[in-house]
C-alpha cells in the first residue's frame, strides 16, 4: 500500500521548507524570529525579573476601554480613570464623556456617569479623601482653514455703577465703524461700574466700567464677514440708559486658528459613594489648569485657557473644601498651562518650569520660589536647556524632607522638534538654590513619566524625542533612578510607547500603572493618523521578585501630625524604613500631589511590631490619606496600608 502523509505532516513539511528557504534568502529574518522568541524567554526568567522587573498588560474588558487622559489613586485602593471626551471631537459633539473606576485588588471595572467634559481638567487630593476636579473642555480647537466663521473675543463694558447687566447667548453686536454683526455663543454677566474718588478730597473722579468677556462669531461664513481692526459695538436688546452704558469693544475678528476653550465647572469625586458631586464653579474658565494643595487644606487653581481660548491672565483662585466655594487670591501671577507648582515645607510654592504647552514663550517660564502671601517670586538660576521645559516632568525626590526636586527631559515651545536629555537637580533647602545637571538620559525625552517607589527609587519611563511621537520617536525604555548616587539603571523595557496624554500611578501593592498616549501619527513616515493608546501596562519592580515581603497586619487607621502609631508585623526587627506616600493625581505627566515622607522608626521595634512617628509640619504632611509602606533590610517594601493624617 502506498504511503500518503497526513495533512498535518504535509503542513509541517511545507512550513519547514518555507523556513529553510527564507533562512537562505533572508537570514536576518530567521535571526529576528529566533531573537524575539529568545527575548520573550529571557525576560520571563526569575533572575531577569529580580534584576529588571517585568511589564504586563492590564486585561481591560472592551466596554471599559477609554482614552485615559487623567488618573488618580483613591483611598479605597481603586483608581479613577478619566477620559471626558478623550480628545475626540465626535465624543464631544455627542456629549459622550467617560470615567471608569478600576479596582486593582478585585480586578473589576465600573463605568462612572460623568457630568461634564473633564478632558484636560485639573485635579488634586482633598483632606477628606475626595478628589477635586476643576475645569475641562467647552469647545474643541479649530485649525486655520477649518474655521468658516470669523470670531474672537468681545469685551463688554458696563458704565452703570448701580447695576450689573446679563446678556443672553445669541446677543448681537454690531460694529459702529464696520457695520458688521457678530453673535455671542454664551451668556455673559457684566459687573456694574466702580466709582472712583480722589483719595485726598473725596471728590468723584469717574466710573471705571465693569467688564465681561465673551466669544462671538459672525452670522455668516466667509472672510468678507471678518474684521481687521478694533471697533466699538452696539449691543442689541437693550433699552433705556443701558443703550448708552453698555457696549462692546473687539480687536480683529477673523478666521484665525481658534484654541480650545475651558469651563468653570468643578466637582468632588467621592470614593465611597463613587460618584461626582457638584460644587461651586470657579470664577475663571480653565482648560489645562494645575490644582495645587496648600498647607491649610485649601487648593490653588493656576493658569489654563479661558472660555474664549486665551490663557487666563494670572487670575489665580483658591478653593475651600469646607465651603465648597472659590475666591480670587487678589494677586496676579502668570504661568503657562499645566505649570508644575509644588507646596514646600515652609508653605511657599515651587515652580519648576515644567509645563504642558500653552502660553507665551517669554512670560511665566522662569523657575522659582513663590510666596503666595506677598506675591514675591525668587527666581532660581542654573537651569540647563531652559527653553526646552515644555512636556518635561518634575518629581520631588525622596524623602520629601530634603526638598530636592528633579526636572526630567522636556522640549521646545509648541510643536518644536527639539528635546532635552537632561535631568536637573535643585536643593531648595540651600539658602541660595541653584540648578545643577544630574545624570542624563540617553536621548532627548518629551513626556517622561516619573513615579516615586516605596524603596526611594524613581521609575522613569515612556516619552518620545519629538512632539507627540512624530516619526515613530517613542522611547521604549524604562529606568530606575537612585537619588543617593544620582544614577539611572536601565530595567525592563515597556511594550508600548507613551507620549502626549500619558501618565503613571503607584499602586498600593507597589506596582506601577502607566496609561495613555496620543501620537499624531501611527507610522515613521507620518502618513497615517495616530490612534489613542487605550492599553494599560503594569510594571512590577525588581523588589517584588525577591521572595517574601514584610507585612503590616494591624495598626491605627488615623494618625496625627507629630503623633506615633504602633503597627504589628511578624518581621519588625528587619524593618529599616517607613514612608508615607501621598496618592497620585496625574495628567500630562504632571503630578503635584506625589511625595514620599520619611517617618521616624521608634525604639519599640521588636519581632512583632514597630512604632512610627509622623512629622509635625502640616506643609510637609498635608492632611489627607496616605499609603504607609515599610521596607526591610533587603529593600523589599510591604504593601501600602492606608492611613489618614490629621
Amino acid at each position: 500500500m502506498k504511503y500518503r502523509p497526513s495533512r498535518r505532516t504535509r503542513r509541517m513539511a511545507i512550513s519547514t521548507a518555507v523556513v529553510l528557504a527564507l533562512s537562505g534568502a533572508n537570514g536576518p529574518w530567521l535571526y529576528r524570529f529566533g531573537s524575539e522568541r529568545y527575548h520573550a524567554y529571557a525576560i520571563n526568567k526569575p533572575e531577569y525579573k529580580a534584576a529588571n522587573g517585568h511589564w504586563d498588560f492590564l486585561d481591560v474588558p472592551s466596554e471599559f476601554r477609554i482614552n485615559t487622559i487623567h488618573a488618580a489613586l483613591l483611598h479605597t485602593g481603586k483608581v479613577l480613570l478619566v477620559a471626558g471626551s478623550g480628545n475626540n471631537q465626535k465624543n464631544f459633539d455627542a456629549k459622550s464623556f467617560r470615567s471608569v473606576l478600576w479596582d486593582p485588588a478585585a480586578g473589576t471595572f465600573e463605568n462612572i456617569p460623568t457630568p461634564k467634559d473633564m478632558f484636560c481638567s485639573g485635579h488634586t487630593q482633598l483632606p477628606d479623601g475626595k478628589l477635586l476636579i476643576a475645569g475641562g473642555t467647552k469647545r474643541y480647537e479649530k485649525l486655520e482653514g477649518d474655521v468658516t466663521k470669523a470670531g474672537g473675543l468681545m469685551i463688554v463694558h458696563n458704565e452703570d455703577p448701580d447695576k450689573p447687566v446679563t446678556l443672553p447667548a445669541g446677543t448681537r453686536f454690531t460694529g459702529k465703524g464696520n457695520g458688521k454683526t457678530f453673535v455671542s455663543k454664551d451668556p455673559v454677566l457684566v459687573e456694574r461700574a466702580t466709582k472712583v474718588f480722589d483719595r485726598r478730597t473725596g471728590a468723584f473722579l469717574r466710573n471705571d466700567p465693569g467688564l465681561g468677556r465673551i466669544y462671538v462669531e459672525s452670522r455668516q461664513a466667509g472672510t468678507e464677514y471678518g474684521t481687521g481692526t478694533q471697533d466699538n459695538y452696539r449691543v442689541s436688546g437693550l433699552s433705556g440708559s443701558d443703550t448708552r452704558n453698555v457696549y462692546g469693544i473687539a480687536q480683529k475678528l477673523a478666521l484665525d486658528k481658534k484654541d480650545f476653550q475651558g469651563i468653570r465647572e468643578a466637582y468632588e469625586f467621592d470614593p465611597v459613594a463613587e460618584k461626582y458631586l457638584t460644587v461651586d464653579p470657579m470664577h475663571e474658565a480653565r482648560w489645562y489648569p494645575t490644582l495645587t494643595a496648600l498647607d491649610d487644606g485649601k487648593v490653588l487653581a493656576l493658569s489654563g485657557l479661558d472660555e474664549i481660548g486665551q490663557i487666563v491672565p494670572g487670575k489665580d483662585e483658591i478653593y475651600d473644601p469646607r465651603t465648597r466655594k472659590w475666591k480670587y487670591t487678589g494677586i496676579v501671577r502668570k504661568f503657562p498651562t499645566y505649570p508644575a507648582v509644588f507646596l514646600l515645607n515652609d508653605g511657599k510654592l515651587f515652580y519648576s518650569g515644567s509645563n504642558a504647552g500653552y502660553g507665551p514663550a517669554d512670560i511665566g517660564r522662569d523657575p522659582g520660589i513663590w510666596d503666595l502671601a506677598t506675591n514675591r517670586f525668587q527666581k532660581i538660576p542654573g537651569l540647563s536647556d531652559a527653553d526646552e521645559m515644555e512636556t518635561s516632568a518634575t518629581v520631588r525626590l525622596p524623602p520629601a524632607q530634603d526638598e530636592t526636586f528633579m526636572v526630567i527631559g522636556g522640549g521646545g515651545v509648541g510643536e518644536s522638534k527639539r528635546s532635552s536629555e537632561k535631568s536637573r537637580l535643585v536643593d531648595l533647602k540651600d539658602p541660595d538654590p541653584e540648578f545643577r545637571d544630574g545624570a542624563s538620559l540617553d536621548e532627548g525625552t518629551r513626556y517622561p513619566s516619573a513615579t516615586l517607589l516605596p524603596d526611594d527609587s524613581v521609575l522613569v519611563t515612556g516619552g518620545s524625542d519629538d512632539y507627540r511621537g512624530r516619526g515613530g520617536s517613542n522611547i521604549l525604555q524604562a529606568r530606575l533612578y537612585d537619588a543617593k548616587t544620582d544614577r539611572y539603571k536601565r530595567v525592563a523595557d515597556p511594550a508600548v510607547g507613551r507620549n502626549y496624554h500619558s501618565g503613571s500611578v503607584l499602586l498600593p501593592d507597589g506596582r506601577v500603572m502607566i496609561f495613555g498616549s496620543d501620537s499624531l501619527y501611527a507610522d515613521r513616515a507620518n502618513s497615517r493618523p495616530g490612534v489613542f493608546e487605550q492599553r494599560i501596562e503594569i510594571y512590577t519592580p525588581p523588589y517584588l521578585y525577591r521572595g517574601s515581603r514584610p507585612e503590616l497586619t494591624a495598626g491605627p487607621k488615623r494618625l496625627r501630625r507629630g503623633g506615633t502609631g504602633m503597627f504589628t508585623t511578624s518581621r519588625g526587627s528587619t524593618i529599616t524604613s517607613a514612608r508615607l506616600m501621598r496618592p497620585s493625581a496625574v495628567t500630562h505627566v504632571t503630578d503635584t500631589d506625589q511625595r514620599s515622607v520619611e517617618l521616624g522608626l521608634g525604639l519599640a521595634r521588636t519581632a512583632g511590631g514597630i512604632s512610627v512617628t509622623v512629622p509635625k509640619n502640616r506643609a510637609l504632611v498635608p492632611s489627607g490619606w496616605y499609603m504607609l509602606f515599610v521596607t526591610d533590610s533587603k529593600g523589599t517594601p510591604s504593601e501600602g496600608t492606608w492611613v489618614e493624617i490629621r
